[in-house]
């Protein structure tokens, strides 16, 4: 799958990321490492909510994804409700490193699925699998996590930009799986107009039977 777009190109779908964990776990490194090809060492503490925008083709299709990135303090997490609303794909991140990071998942996890649709797709990422000689998060047990949770796993490295690209591309390509399968039954049911989502939510059905798991490095 070639992800080179024309940027001439119209743009098929429109895809909200939201990133998700607690503070200094990388999601801004990650978003940064997939948006602009980018790590900075002195990275700051995100304040509030930020988002940016990678244009790609999935399945000859052309995808804008809108990936948001909001702070982990707890300070900042009035935002909520509007930084979930619309999100079709959600990315929760622990850093490996950090065993109160992942603890804080379930937490996590609880939120977003308050506040999101219910059918979001989400993957957990366990972010700086470079550091492995500091793990304190053994692969096993977010593996086991994710498969309870029915969710798509992966440990990444923004530093080395290790499976941050796959990551990204993996739930972008399920979602549009999902929304393609889903456009083609709506347009059977309306003459095939192909405008029938255009301006309308997304809801994308449950991932059951489709979740994946993939280590680092692998």
């Amino acid at each position: 799958m070639s992800n080179y777009v024309d940027y001439n190109q119209k743009i098929d779908y429109v895809f909200k990321i939201v990133l998700i964990g607690d503070s200094a776990v990388g999601k801004s490194q990650l978003l940064a490492r997939f948006a602009r090809n980018e790590f900075s060492v002195d990275s700051k503490a995100t304040i509030g909510v930020e988002f940016q925008t990678k244009t790609l083709a999935v399945d000859n299709k052309t995808v804008k994804a809108q990936i948001w990135d909001t702070a982990g303090q707890e300070r900042y997490r009035a935002v909520t409700s509007a930084y979930y609303r619309g999100a079709v794909g959600a990315m929760l991140v622990y850093d490996m490193t950090k065993r109160q990071s992942f603890d804080h998942m379930a937490r996590w996890l609880e939120e977003l699925r308050g506040h999101a649709d219910k059918n979001i797709i989400i993957m957990l990422i366990g972010n700086k699998c470079d550091l492995g000689s500091l793990r304190a998060v053994p692969t096993e047990d977010a593996e086991e996590f994710a498969q309870r949770e029915n969710l798509f796993f992966m440990e990444t490295s923004a530093l080395e930009a290790t499976n941050v690209e796959t990551a990204f591309l993996t739930v972008l390509t399920e979602i549009y799986r999902i929304i393609s399968k889903k456009t083609l039954a709506g347009n059977d049911e309306s003459d095939g107009n192909p405008g029938l989502f255009k301006g309308t939510r997304i809801l994308v059905p449950s991932q059951e039977q489709n979740s994946g798991n993939k280590g680092c490095c692998m």
